[in-house]
């Protein structure tokens, strides 16, 4: 079992989504549920709902990435991973398209440890996804 203890805690929006943000001029808006949140909640949260366009989620995990590998940061990850795909989702996420699930599946196996084959992902079976190791480098 994992352990989902977390002990580092932070100031935040904690909805932190792309229809929270405004442009060209940057402000984040709708902040009824802002509050002291685990560390890397609004990372993993922009992240996220960003996934289907995978060069926007390059460029936040490599702008908020020491939030996103952080402990909490990854358990934040994992966390919206589980609100993502629940069976309740909304069927027209652009998360749960193939493309999106097969990201959201990369990032939960590798934060249980595990590594993708890139050259045989598919989300038609199990056979990209190979038992934890000790390496733990990102492949997604």
């Amino acid at each position: 079992m994992t352990n989902t203890t977390v002990e580092e805690w932070r100031p935040a929006h904690a909805d932190l989504t792309w229809a929270n943000v405004t442009g060209p001029e940057f402000y984040m808006i709708d902040w009824e549920v802002r509050g002291i949140v685990p560390r890397g909640l609004d990372a993993a949260t922009l992240r996220g709902h960003s996934l289907a366009v995978p060069a926007i989620a390059e460029r936040v995990w490599s702008e908020r990435r020491p939030d996103l590998e952080s402990r909490p940061g990854r358990l934040m990850a994992l966390f919206l991973c589980a609100k993502v795909t629940r069976p309740h989702a909304h069927p027209k996420d652009p998360r749960l398209s193939r493309q999106g699930r097969k990201a959201l599946h990369c990032e939960v196996f590798e934060e249980l440890g595990g590594k993708v084959d890139r050259r045989r992902a598919c989300l038609d079976g199990v056979s990209h996804l190979r038992r934890p190791t000790v390496s733990r480098a990102r492949t997604c």
